[in-house]
Formats: C-alpha cells, structure tokens, sequence
C-alpha cells in the first residue's frame, strides 16, 4: 500500500482497492496496465467481464439468491484520472505510483492529484464485485477510458451490451447530494503558426513566472471565479507592451483543457534600459491581483528571472498573441434561470502553449443548453479571427437531461432518508458526467449520481474526505439492497 494508514480505514475493501488504484499510473489514454490488472483479478474471481471496441471494460456478478428478480443495476465510473502535479514535484505518471498521505481525516497526495476522481467510485464497485455478503440483484460494473480527457469511452460505449436497468454513476464529489443532469460542452483549439526574428541588439530577456495559485476542475469550480494564471499573464503582457514595446519569446500556462490554470510562464524580450522599470510594474500588478483575488487567493506569486533567447516575435505578432489571450472569455457566462444557483454556461481557458514558432490554446466550453455551447463557441471563433488565429471545436459531448422520476433517483433518495432521517439534495452539476452519453447510448436507462466529498479535484489540492467515503459506501450498499422488483 501507499499509504500505510490505508489498512485502518473503512471500509477496508474499499480503500485496499483504492491502494492499488494508486499503484498504477492511469493518466487519461494510459488505462490498459490497470484495466489488465482489473480484467485478471475478475477472472480469479470467477466473474464474466470483456472489452467492447474502444477499451471499455464490463464485469457481471449475479444476483445474490433470493434477488434474481430485482432491477438490473449498473455501476459505473472511469478508470483514468487527472495527471497534474506542482512544478518543483518529482513524478513521472506513467510510471511513478501515486505516493498518499492523511492529513486531519482527509487523504491528499504528494505534491500531485490524487486521483480520488474518479478512483473511489471504481474502488467502491470493485469492493461490491468482491464482497461476500453485501445482498444484490444482478449487477455490471462498467468501467470506461478517457473520461478526462473527452470521454471518448463513453462516446464509443458498445450499443445494447449493458443489461441493467438503473445505473449509478459514482463519480460526483459532494456527500449528501444526488444528481440528476449535467452539461453538455466541446472543446475549442485556436491556433497559429507564427514566425519569430532575431532579439534586437542590446535587449535583454526575462521570464515571468505566476504561480500559488489554487487552480481547481474548470465545471465543479468555475464559480468560485478564482485567478487564471493564463490570464493574469495576460493583462501584465497588455500593460506592458505600450510601455516597454515588450516582445514575446515564449508563453506557457495550464496543464488541461478542463482544470483552471494555476500557473502561467512567458519569455519576453525588452530593451535593458527598461528592465527595472518593468519588474516594477510586474510588482505593481502582483500587488493589484493580491487585493482584487484576496477572498479566493492567498498565495499568488510573481517571480521574474534573467533568461536568453535567441529570437522573439515581432511587435505585432506579440500584441496579437497578448490580445487573444486577454479577449479569449474565461469563466461564468451566465447562471441558469431554470435552476436556481447553477451556472448554465461558462468557459475556461485552460492551456496555452507557444514554443516559439507554433501557438496553441485550449479552452473547454460548457453549459446546460445547446444554445449556450453555441453562443461561447462562437465568441471564442470571432475572437480568434480578429486576432489573426485559426479556431477549431471538436470532442463535443451532450447534457444530462434531468428526470425526477426516476427509478434511480428514487431508489437512491429513498435509501439516504432511511439511513439519515433527512432528504438528500437533488441536484444539476454545471461539471460534465458521462450520463449524457450514457443515455445517448440507452436512451431507456434511469440514472442518478452521487459520491463522497472531494475538494481540489483537477488539481494537487485533490484530497477526498474519509468520513464521506464510509457514508457513500454505507448508502451505495442500502441502495442495493433496495433495489426494487422487476414489474
């Protein structure tokens, strides 16, 4: 185990699964290794499990006798996580294990995610394949890849290959809470290849650096409006070029289109008459950022260090790159008026990247409508074309339409007010979950999602608290237990 503390937690089998998660790296596309492992564990068990076409992974257990005549029930989570750690960490993820620590009854990892999104959820099924004497009716665990990083596993889910009639998702990171829809959204590249010249005679080049800041998953915490270290790059690059005729060298910020930038770098180029009078003005601004973000940052950092370069953008050419990231949108768009205090659309910039030659930015677009996704998408291609860029949207994914009256629903919601004596809270999730899809797929299947707490998820602050995962246990196991009849 990798966390010695582990073998002391309950549910056990759950956190014994959950340690092996972690003993394998699993960034998005990088699932095989541990789905082997999970495909052999499921043989010596004795339970039928098989791959459909694009690497999703089915187990089936039977009922428990005396329940052969219950709802079909589905569990389902995604194997891979989120691979980000902070810039000073060591580890490599598609070799290092996940190292993890616990922390005032939470357990957070070193330096990096943790994983907790979505391992608890593929843990607590797999405690469910193996347990001995939790009472169910027939039962899959549906274990699908790539769901970070465009849920290319639930695109491609293998038509009337489920069974099951109900499906819990396992993958949502508020306890107490069961959802019923989410949004839908797409993914948008803009793009250039630039054409850089030599750095002119007596300038000198400097590398500003943004960082400390939280960061955090671009749907679960986009409301929060914490500092984009992308755009704080930005509007200290806009202030400067007039000042300075500053010139870009480089630019890099963000690890992933669906996590908030937490920290940004640029290679810049000026005249060495100016070099102090800039690092003023970066202090001036680190300063403004400081007091504006006080409530949701506490740790912004501006370093500034001499570096060289051998070419630089032209002037016009650093201006377009500076406009376009200060005028790309990056955040709520709009909250919903159907659903009182969930964001219906939003944006995030979440990486950039220029090597000096060729430009690129990611962006994911959310929102509850199909009209919000097209109005952002939109903004984000007339931005690009002002600016002399190229736009390009693809990995789409549809919304989760709620249904109050489903069975799922029911059977959940039924389950948290006997074992709590209080109603759960059902809920939309502005973030994206595979049910849309899902649902695509099996248009007849009832879902509901629910999970322990997660707080930091999409970024190094990942941690999961202990106490939720035993309640969420406690009710995915009364929840199967109750699964109704067959009509």
């Amino acid at each position: 185990m990798n966390c010695r503390s582990d073998r002391y937690i309950e549910p056990s089998l759950l956190w014994q699964h959950f340690s092996v998660l972690c003993g394998f790296p699993r960034p998005s596309h990088h699932e095989a290794a541990l789905r082997a492992h999970i495909q052999v564990w499921a043989d010596q068990l004795g339970l039928v499990n098989e791959l459909d076409a694009v690497g999703n992974l089915l187990i089936r257990k039977p009922a428990t006798p005396g329940m052969e005549d219950r709802l079909g029930v589905v569990l389902q989570g995604h194997l891979d996580m989120v691979a980000l750690k902070n810039e000073a960490t060591q580890h490599d993820f598609l070799v290092d294990p996940i190292k993890t620590q616990i922390i005032d009854g939470w357990m957070h990892a070193e330096g990096t995610t943790l994983g907790a999104d979505n391992g608890i959820g593929v843990a607590a099924a797999l405690a469910v394949l193996e347990s001995t004497d939790l009472v169910h009716g027939p039962l899959e665990v549906l274990l699908t890849i790539d769901e970070e990083s465009g849920m290319t596993g639930a695109k491609g889910l293998q038509p009337d290959w489920l069974q099951g009639q109900l499906l819990l998702n396992l993958d949502t990171e508020d306890w107490g809470e069961l959802y019923v829809g989410c949004a839908g959204g797409v993914d948008v590249t803009v793009s250039q290849t630039l054409h850089p010249e030599p750095v002119p005679a007596a300038w000198v080049v400097r590398e500003i650096a943004i960082t400390g800041l939280k960061g955090g998953h671009s749907g679960v915490d986009i409301h929060l409006e914490r500092g984009n270290a992308i755009k704080l790059l930005a509007r200290l690059l806009f202030q400067a070029i007039p000042q300075f005729d500053l010139r870009v060298v480089s630019v890099r910020g963000g690890s992933l289109r669906n996590a908030l930038p937490r920290e940004a770098f640029a290679r810049v180029a000026i005249p060495a008459c100016d070099a102090l009078r800039f690092a003023a003005v970066a202090e001036q601004c680190l300063a403004e950022w400081q007091y504006a973000l006080r409530a949701v940052e506490s740790n912004i950092q501006l370093t500034i260090t001499e570096q060289c370069a051998e070419r630089v953008l032209n002037a016009n050419d650093s201006a377009r790159v500076v406009n376009l990231l200060l005028g790309l949108p990056h955040g709520i768009r709009r909250w919903s008026n159907e659903v009182a205090g969930v964001v219906e659309s939003s944006n995030n910039l979440g990486v950039v990247k220029f090597d000096g030659q060729h430009f690129e930015t990611m962006l994911m677009v959310r929102s509850l409508t199909d009209s919000g996704v097209a109005e952002l998408t939109q903004s984000i291609r007339a931005v690009a074309r002002l600016a002399g860029f190229i736009a390009e949207s693809g990995g789409a994914y549809p919304g989760w339409a709620p249904n109050l009256q489903s069975r799922a629903l029911q059977l959940v919601q039924n389950t948290y007010q006997t074992l709590h004596g209080a109603a759960p809270l059902v809920k939309v999730i502005h973030a994206g979950l595979e049910c849309g899809l899902l649902g695509k797929a099996y248009p007849q299947m009832e879902m509901v999602s629910f999970g322990p707490t997660i707080r930091g998820a999409h970024s190094p602050d990942e941690r999961v608290e202990i106490a939720s995962v035993a309640q969420f246990w406690d009710l995915l196991v009364a929840s199967l237990a109750a699964v109704p009849h067959r009509n």
